[in-house]
């Protein structure tokens, strides 16, 4: 700073303090600071209630998915007795042909001789 600049008291002073505005400041701060809170929260409110939805879906799906399958595990079960049911009528007329057969090759050889 040279001698013929006047001196700027403005660039020195110690900022005025307005305890009246500071006061309505923090109130102004503490209800935004309230609203972010309130906004947050139903935020994570709605975001928690979409969660429970969602897994009352996934629920419904997989109680839908367990009858689905117990349904066809019986079904499966029906179908495998009535094959063995068959697989044994077969397998006994079978063996009631044999003798049958070993009959008619008996005679077969009986007549050639």
């Amino acid at each position: 700073m040279s001698n013929s600049e006047p001196f700027d008291f403005a660039k020195y002073q110690r900022p005025f303090r307005d305890h009246a505005a500071e006061n309505n400041g923090s109130e102004m701060q503490a209800g935004n600071l309230s609203d972010l809170l309130n906004r947050v929260s139903q935020n994570s409110a709605s975001e928690i209630d979409s969660l429970i939805g969602e897994f009352q879906r996934v629920r419904k799906k997989l109680q839908a998915d367990c009858e689905r399958i117990r349904r066809q595990i019986e079904e499966y079960d029906e179908l495998s007795q009535q094959v063995m049911q068959l697989t044994k009528i077969i397998s006994e007329s079978v063996g009631k042909l044999r003798p049958s057969l070993a009959d008619q090759r008996t005679a077969a050889k009986e007549t050639i001789n």
